[in-house]
């Protein structure tokens, strides 16, 4: 039996019917909606939420019917007016949600990175010091190199291969291939690992923070020491800088995001201490959602290209496009949004 052919007889046996049937679903939904407008979405729980929009079809498919069988017209319009106000809840908060995430990226994410720019300067300068730091002894004493590199992760790029074997890994010759996807994968989630721990170890007063930054530039300059040592510097960059370009800023930006916290705590300034840490914590909390995404993007890249791309022009050609959009991107998108927002809600 169809839904149709379910209701026969006298137009008002068919409402009152009809009505029976279905009137629990329609006054549900009229509940939510009526919370939601005296409190917002947040006022109904995470069940709540997911039934709004299976209330919503089944009024929608009551409507269809009650159409289709020529019901009174008060019902007709009353599930009409049900209908599109559930419409506009249903489909305006997912419109509402991909506007906020396009806000987000647009403005939001670049203008707080703005803001916090010399603490992201900071983690810059950390990671340097122990790159050059560990550059200039495992060029002084190859030895050292094991101080710096953990042979899990080296995966025997070490002092004691050959020359063609290095060389070999950064261009997939050699059959190499393999061992070259498990070291960017290693080196992918060794950064991820890195950025995500120094912003979130950032409140105890940034020392954490700081350890890994120097720890992750450290484990970078004997990289290039090493390479540099068999005259394959500019292969090694043009086969990291691609996807590192975007991975190791977003690590940078982590770092920044951890100082911000430890600012808060160490230097509060004439605010309290949870109102500065509160204040400051929005704000690298945007940094870091924002670096996740750029963690996201260096993982295409690298999954793309290192497959795709072996000439070394080419290699940096990709390097020096992503340099000059985030250039671009941290330095000017979004000003004009900024100051027609005014201040930041993090300021």
């Amino acid at each position: 039996m169809t839904a149709l052919s379910a209701y026969t007889g006298d137009a008002s046996l068919r409402s009152v019917q009809f009505r029976r049937e279905r009137e629990e679903t329609w006054r549900e939904l009229e509940d939510l909606l009526k919370r939601i407008h005296d409190k917002g979405l947040s006022g109904l729980s995470a069940d709540e939420l997911a039934t709004l929009p299976h209330l919503y079809r089944a009024t929608l498919s009551s409507l269809s019917v009650a159409r289709a069988i020529s019901l009174d017209r008060a019902l007709v319009e009353y599930l009409e007016s049900l209908v599109a106000r559930s419409y506009v809840v249903v489909y305006g908060s997912r419109e509402r949600a991909r506007t906020r995430i396009w806000e987000f990226l647009r403005w939001r994410f670049p203008a707080a990175v703005r803001a916090g720019r010399w603490h992201v300067v900071l983690s810059l300068l950390f990671t340097l010091a122990g790159a050059v730091a560990a550059f200039e002894m495992v060029s002084a004493d190859s030895d050292t190199y094991y101080m710096f590199v953990d042979p899990s992760l080296a995966q025997g790029r070490d002092p004691s291969a050959p020359t063609s074997e290095l060389r070999g890994q950064l261009y997939d010759e050699h059959d190499f291939n393999h061992g070259l996807t498990h070291f960017a994968s290693a080196l992918f989630n060794n950064n991820s690992r890195v950025g995500i721990l120094a912003f979130a170890l950032g409140f105890l007063a940034g020392v954490p923070t700081l350890i890994l930054l120097l720890q992750n530039g450290l484990m970078l300059g004997a990289f290039a020491a090493l390479y540099a040592s068999r005259g394959l510097s500019w292969d090694l960059w043009g086969w990291l800088l691609p996807h590192g370009v975007t991975e190791l800023l977003a690590v940078i930006l982590c770092g920044g995001a951890g100082f911000l916290l430890a600012h808060a705590i160490v230097f509060p300034g004439s605010e309290p201490r949870v109102d500065a840490l509160r204040r400051r914590g929005r704000q690298a909390a945007e940094i870091v959602l924002g670096s996740v995404v750029m963690l996201f993007i260096a993982g295409l890249i690298e999954g793309i290209f290192r497959q795709t791309v072996t000439s070394i022009e080419a290699r940096y050609a990709v390097a020096s496009t992503t340099a000059l959009f985030w250039l671009w991107y941290f330095g000017w998108c979004g000003r004009a949004r900024a100051r027609l927002e005014g201040a930041a809600p993090w300021r």
